[in-house]
This record gives C-alpha cells, sequence and structure tokens, in this order.
C-alpha cells in the first residue's frame, strides 16, 4: 500500500508534506553553507524538485541557534518532519544530481528517525545514496548506526555512468535486513544487528522521516574557488510503500 507520495506537480512546494529546513532555526549545515527557504534554493516546476546549493557574490552572516557564522553559499533542503514517518517498507526517489566532477558539493537523498527512542547508542540514519561532486563516477550508501559495536555499512563501488541523469533510488526495508538498490542493481544488503530485546536497533521500530539535501562537501570534497557557482539536485518523485 502507498503510504507517501509527490510527483513534485505544480509550481510550489507542497508545504503540507514537505518542511524546509532552516539554519536559522535548527542549526544544520554541512559545511560552510546555510540552509535557507527561498526559491533559489528550493522550487518546483516542470515536474521536478530542485534543491540548489549557490555561490554569494559576498559573504554573508548565516543566523544559527548554535552560533552565527560568516557563509558564502546558500542551500536547499526539504523533510518529511512534520508530515510523515515510517518504519520499513519500500523507498523509491528518482533523481539527478549536479553535473560536476569538481569536488564542492554534496547531494543525499536520505532517512532520519523523526523521533529517535532514548536510550540508543546512535539514532540510527539511513542514506540511500549520497553524492559527492569530486567522486562523480559513484553514488554511495551509509548506513549508520551502533548496537553492540559501532556500525557504518556501505558500498564505495555503486558506479552509476551519469550522475546528472534521472536515476532510481530505493530501499527495500524489512524486519531484519535493508537492501538499497541503484535502477534495481543491488549496491548494499545489510542484515540488520541488535533486533533483540537486550540489544535495540533504531531500525526495530523507530518511524524515520525523508530528507532530501543539496549543500556543500567537507574534507576532500571540500568547496574551492574552481566549484561551480551553482548546483542543483533535481527530483522527479518520491514514493513510499507500507
Amino acid at each position: 500500500m502507498c503510504s507517501f507520495a509527490d510527483e513534485f506537480a505544480g509550481t510550489t512546494l507542497d508545504r503540507s508534506r514537505w518542511m524546509p529546513q532552516l539554519t536559522a532555526t535548527s542549526g544544520y549545515h554541512i559545511g560552510a553553507d546555510c540552509y535557507v527557504d527561498d526559491p533559489d534554493n528550493i522550487a518546483v516546476g516542470d515536474g521536478v524538485l530542485s534543491l540548489t546549493v549557490r555561490r554569494l557574490a559576498a559573504p554573508r552572516t548565516c543566523t544559527s541557534p548554535a552560533g552565527d557564522y560568516e557563509a558564502q553559499h546558500t542551500a536547499g533542503m526539504v523533510s518529511t518532519w512534520s508530515s510523515f514517518s515510517q518504519a520499513r517498507g519500500r523507498y523509491e526517489i528518482r533523481a539527478a544530481f549536479p553535473a560536476t566532477s569538481v569536488a564542492g558539493h554534496h547531494s543525499a537523498l536520505w532517512l532520519y528517525p523523526r523521533a529517535p527512542s532514548p536510550g540508543l547508542a546512535h539514532p540510527g540514519e539511513i542514506d540511500i545514496a549520497e553524492m559527492f561532486s569530486n567522486w562523480s563516477d559513484r553514488v554511495i550508501p551509509y548506513l549508520h548506526y551502533a548496537s553492540g559495536w559501532d556500525a557504518t555499512v556501505t558500498n564505495n563501488y555503486c558506479m552509476i555512468d551519469d550522475v546528472s541523469a534521472f536515476h532510481t533510488y530505493t530501499l527495500e526495508w524489512t524486519a531484519t535486513t535493508m537492501t538499497i538498490a541503484y535502477d534495481g542493481v543491488p549496491c548494499v544488503t545489510h542484515r540488520i544487528n541488535g533486533t533483540s530485546p537486550g540489544s535495540p536497533s533504531p531500525f526495530d521500530d523507530d518511524p524515520f522521516m525523508v530528507v532530501l539535501t543539496q549543500g556543500l562537501g567537507l574534507g576532500d570534497n571540500s568547496p574551492t574557488f574552481a566549484t561551480p557557482q551553482v548546483g542543483t539536485t533535481k527530483v522527479d518523485y518520491v514514493r513510499v510503500w507500507q
């Protein structure tokens, strides 16, 4: 049964489904970027959601409850925090990432718990697809959680011929396993650890929200003067089934 869907028809973001992420209220940012609710960064048109990181002509103060800072990039991010969350099921996102192989841009299609259960060693995070522009020949999945031991499950070798073309990214999440596939080809299949009562996992029962992000990178993927001034992730649709 379909539990959530958005085909991004029309010309405006459906705010009954999606909430823009704002650094000013949440303090969230990836690198030296500032998440804002602005049509230059979050827009719907031509059947897609466009999330854009954009270099400004000059740095400006980014307001944050964690402390204001100077940022020369604004970024775009939305989530279903206020409208939808679910544990397990099938998640399917058709998206296209920025067309660059120069370091600096970071895109992500991911899930995060709406309200993590107390007492967990790690709240859990499911990165269905992350694109780091300095590794633009692949898209990378990550499962982050701790259950008896620290666990980061990934596969750095899921190659994509053209990340700027639309591809279908899926997660199949059952009570015992997670499978992430790109265009129907499995990339990661993982048996969830810690499903016993004495060793809980965030993937046991916690409902997760859908998050879509376009921002800046860190470390080896930090922006430089060569980084394109604009980078956009386009999302054709998001569909979820129970």
